[in-house]
């Protein structure tokens, strides 16, 4: 069964708790399947579209094995999205293809905005029609964690699950808040799980996860204007994901401008 099969529409949340309508956000949560991706599937872990002339990005950032940073590391491919499958305001105008790469290992202090003691990613935004049919075979990373580490994820397609998501309750004014936990356990099912509020999961979108710490607005480090989640990779058993300590590393997007880059962070 898709994951939140069982979870209220928003209009019955709405209704339920009618200050959330200003607060919904919408999300596309991508939910993994044990199944060998094709090229042209969105998938963790599997081919992706490249140009034939384009090289491999690689990392020379020091890592935890290698102070020096040299030689520099292939990236591995972890997050391939069309944009078919999770259409959004997330995506910049002629693009449609999302991928994210990372360097397979532990970074301390690496350069902004990388997140320390975990990988060093990078984004791509593509245009399917400027890329090569012929699936690639990346390089192979010179060194990288043990496989059991968390930082190479084991190949799954991604099924999109659109939906809305609203925020963490405390985010909310404490009327709101009130009602909102209420609503929560109402719907929480035999083991309690919040299926209301930072929908779990690979997601485009929605809010942020917030397990260990109270939320923090995040600034856009250009123009400071409050940032927005862009996606979410979240750590996972099927796929092999761990990031943090067992978390998400979440990227966010500046709303006034997407040329002011992105901001990573892992919580959890």
């Amino acid at each position: 069964m898709l994951p939140y099969a069982n979870r209220p529409s928003a209009d019955a949340i709405v209704t339920a708790v009618p200050g959330l309508a200003p607060y919904a956000r919408p999300a596309v949560v991508l939910h993994p399947t044990e199944r060998a991706p094709a090229l042209h599937d969105s998938s963790i872990a599997g081919p992706m579209l490249w140009a034939a002339d384009e090289p491999w990005p690689h990392c020379s950032v020091p890592d935890e094995r290698e102070p020096s940073g040299l030689p520099p590391v292939a990236m591995i491919p972890v997050v391939q999205v069309f944009r078919r499958d999770a259409p959004g305001d997330w995506w910049p105008e002629g693009a449609d293809v999302f991928q994210l790469l990372w360097c397979p290992n532990t970074h301390w202090d690496p350069p902004a905005p990388q997140v320390d003691g975990n990988p060093v990613v990078e984004i791509r935004w593509r245009r399917a029609a400027d890329l090569s049919g012929e699936p690639l075979r990346p390089p192979a990373p010179v060194r990288q964690e043990d496989e059991d580490y968390g930082f190479s994820p084991v190949p799954h397609t991604l099924t999109p699950v659109p939906l809305t998501d609203f925020p963490d309750p405390q985010e909310l004014p404490d009327d709101i808040a009130k009602d909102l936990d209420r609503l929560v356990a109402e719907t929480g099912g035999e083991d309690g799980a919040d299926v209301i509020t930072r929908v779990a999961g690979c997601k485009f979108g929605g809010w942020p996860t917030w397990h260990v710490a109270a939320p923090w607005d995040v600034r856009c480090r250009a123009c400071d204007a409050s940032m927005r989640l862009l996606f979410t990779v979240a750590s996972d058993h099927g796929t092999g994901i761990t990031v943090g300590r067992w978390g998400d590393l979440r990227v966010f997007g500046c709303p006034v401008d997407a040329g002011h880059g992105h901001e990573f962070d892992v919580h959890g």
